[in-house]
């Protein structure tokens, strides 16, 4: 998959970007505060998936604009698409693929996939699970549009549930619709379960290979997929685990009405990590847990390359600033194959990057160097 171009009107601190992208690196430098990342938060957006600092889509408007537009050519499977996105105050957006309006992202999701690695990604061991099944979320909803669909209804239903429970006590008759929701989280519950399982045993093949060549041979990792204790297998067809999630829900109706919140469902699930058999969490150093992190990134990207026959387009955010030596080294090697945008303050590093384009970023402006990286 490959970005070919890209425009940006408005979005973030470019009131207007144009740029042509060298099919496999590309360089991004320039002081902190001047684009860069903006940038690569653009390309997130032609995959569909909402970059991870945006809540709304007001976030990526410039502050004094009504509207945004993210335009591109991407090349995926052989086939080439004009992609315009236009977003606006309102939340109204519009999404083009080719002139043809589109209904969802779901469809972008469909065609051009994103891997986004972000110095935060390194905490993504110690972090909360939230912080991990975000992870997930992203990864699977590009691999699987029905993914992508049911963790939606089942954020809608989980919101709605969250809020009769905080506000029963005022109003009672609020929980004559509380079934509904239980039912629709249960029934949206049992797709993301079983997706998650099945991608956590490719995720665990994966980033086991990565992490033993990383530490040379000399850590075993290990990931497992953690889902409510009613559920004995989650790989079971949706059917059982449908039933085992809404037994569960039961036994905790009434400890979620006394605590206004819930406490039973896909949404408290997590990743249990271990390297050499101990909890990463407790027990890792600094270094093994962001061996660990890099791992878990590049099986992400291993796994979406082997799923749709191409590379997706990775972004690297700043992160070989984090590592050490070594690890720097071990992540330039195995990111050859496919395009890619790194990003660097540095002008020191660019000695270091693999060859390709390099784009000076300055306060939202964009412009290649008349030289070549690596070359």
């Amino acid at each position: 998959m490959e970005l070919e171009t890209l425009a940006l009107t408005r979005f973030r601190n470019y009131s207007g970007a144009e740029a042509a992208f060298h099919p496999d690196c590309n360089v991004l430098t320039g002081a902190n505060a001047q684009g860069k990342t903006n940038l690569l938060e653009a390309i997130v957006c032609l995959s569909g998936v909402k970059p991870p600092r945006v809540r709304a889509d007001r976030d990526m408007i410039q502050f004094d604009a009504e509207s945004a537009s993210v335009s591109a050519r991407i090349r995926a499977r052989g086939r080439a698409y004009a992609v315009e996105i236009r977003l606006s105050r309102d939340g109204r957006r519009r999404i083009t693929v080719n002139g043809v309006h589109i209904r969802t992202p779901a469809e972008l999701r469909e065609r051009f996939h994103t891997v986004l690695f972000r110095p935060e990604d390194l905490l993504l061991i110690r972090d909360a699970p939230a912080t991990r099944r975000h992870f997930l979320d992203t990864a699977l909803s590009q691999l699987r549009p029905r993914y992508a669909a049911a963790l939606a209804y089942y954020q809608a239903a989980l919101a709605r549930k969250s809020r009769i429970l905080r506000d029963a006590a005022e109003h009672p008759g609020l929980l004559r619709v509380l079934p509904d929701f239980s039912a629709q989280m249960v029934r949206y519950g049992a797709v993301l379960v079983r997706y998650r399982a099945y991608y956590v045993q490719r995720l665990n093949e994966y980033a086991a290979r990565h992490h033993a060549a990383c530490s040379g041979g000399k850590e075993q990792l290990f990931v497992s997929y953690q889902t409510v204790s009613a559920v004995s297998d989650p790989s079971a067809p949706e059917a059982v685990i449908r039933e085992q999630l809404q037994r569960h829900m039961e036994a905790h109706e009434r400890a979620e009405r006394a605590a206004k919140q819930c406490l039973s469902g896909a949404h408290r699930d997590d990743l249990s990590i271990t390297l050499d058999g101990r909890d990463a969490r407790a027990w890792a150093s600094q270094g093994q847990t962001r061996t660990a992190a890099l791992s878990l990134k590049l099986a992400e990207r291993e796994i979406l390359r082997n799923a749709s026959g191409e590379y997706p387009v990775l972004l690297l955010d700043d992160v070989l600033s984090e590592l050490d030596p070594a690890r720097q080294s071990y992540v330039l090697r195995e990111i050859e194959g496919g395009q890619r945008f790194l990003t660097c303050c540095e002008d020191d590093r660019l000695s270091d990057m693999p060859p390709g384009q390099v784009y000076r970023v300055r306060n939202g402006c964009l412009s290649p160097e008349s030289r070549q990286n690596g070359l």
